[in-house]
């Protein structure tokens, strides 16, 4: 018999982001896999999508598919009334790079970088790319425009992986950090990842985050900058939050297995009993999160980005229509204050 989650996630971020109706933009609006989500996101009332790019290329790919875009606006960036207003902004936030008010112009036209102006004016709730564009695609415009949050130092991501059943993980859950932005962090950027990734996931995976931060050595047993910088990070990590549970830095193993733990990290509030695992670097974690998912059949929804002044969210390229729907419901619960 298949064992069934004690925690039914996905649905419960579904609820929470159609109670709040918020406006996400979808820049790459003539693409399939986006113009079905927003289709289904529409349909179900989950949230108000609004999609970037030609009209007709973008109803005439959902006519192809038997998608339904009745209701949902459409806007062609230079088209758009506020297309002007835009552009002058642009130039004013990026002239201090050398940025030409022609040259802005062109970049405004861009979907990507049209749609993170439509939410630097709060026209819409929440932005969310990538189906068809590099991770880098997508930040960048965020962060010439958005830019981090007061206080935020650290741009990052992490995944909430969803196994087949809760005896995988922790009840069925686990949150891997950071796997999509951070390619080698200094140890106060790993410890804000370990931070910003447990207080997400207590919010929108509803779980008690007990963080760890892995390495190949655990509590010391191996002498090498690498682990040494692992351990610097869980210290910053625990002075900065002291009200979380944080401890390394440990193996996989110890992290995870509660006998191994118990054995090799005696004492610790986390060994054994992870649920939020913080990589080292970005090679480890982007390897680490897709081996689990291919090897366990665990949903990877993400990367859930975190550090922006308002919310910006990433896809991976293979990402389904049902990844593209609960990433743009993820993103809409980031944009209520009350959910953060």
């Amino acid at each position: 018999m298949t064992a069934v989650l004690k925690r039914d996630i996905i649905g419960d971020i579904r609820r929470k982001a159609a109670a709040l109706k918020k406006k996400i933009v979808l820049p790459e609006g003539e693409e399939k896999r986006t113009l079905k989500a927003a289709s289904i996101l529409r349909r179900e009332g989950l949230c108000i999508p609004i999609l970037l790019g030609d009209p007709e290329a973008a109803r005439r790919t959902a006519a192809e598919n038997g998608t339904d875009l009745s209701g949902i606006e459409i806007v062609r960036p230079v088209e758009d009334a506020k297309f002007a207003e835009y552009a002058a902004q642009y130039h004013e936030l990026r002239k201090h790079k050398g940025i030409t008010a022609e040259e802005a112009r062109k970049a405004v036209a861009e979907p990507l970088v049209y749609g993170v102006m439509m939410l630097h004016n709060d026209r819409v709730d929440g932005f969310l790319s990538g189906a068809d564009h590099a991770t880098a695609d997508t930040v960048r415009p965020a962060l010439h425009i958005i830019k981090p949050a007061p206080g935020v130092r650290t741009i990052s991501s992490f995944f909430i992986m969803i196994f087949p059943s809760p005896e995988q993980g922790d009840e069925g859950v686990l949150i891997m950090g950071d796997c999509a932005i951070n390619i080698d962090p200094v140890p106060v950027k790993l410890a804000a990842i370990g931070i910003s990734s447990a207080r997400m996931a207590k919010v929108l995976a509803g779980i008690e985050p007990r963080v760890a931060f892995l390495s190949f050595s655990t509590n010391g047993s191996t002498e090498h900058e690498l682990a040494a910088a692992v351990k610097e990070a869980v210290r910053i990590a625990k002075e900065k939050a002291p009200d979380l549970a944080i401890d390394g830095e440990m193996q996989a193993d110890a992290a995870l297995v509660p006998e191994i733990g118990r054995k090799k990290f005696p004492g610790s509030r986390v060994a054994g009993r992870a649920n939020v695992l913080v990589f080292p670097d970005l090679q480890s974690g982007n390897i680490g999160y897709k081996l689990v998912q291919r090897l366990t059949g665990a949903s990877a929804l993400g990367p859930i980005m975190q550090g922006f002044a308002k919310p910006v969210n990433d896809l991976s390229r293979g990402a389904s229509v049902e990844d593209i729907v609960d990433m743009a419901c993820v993103t809409a619960l980031q944009s209520d204050p009350s959910l953060r």
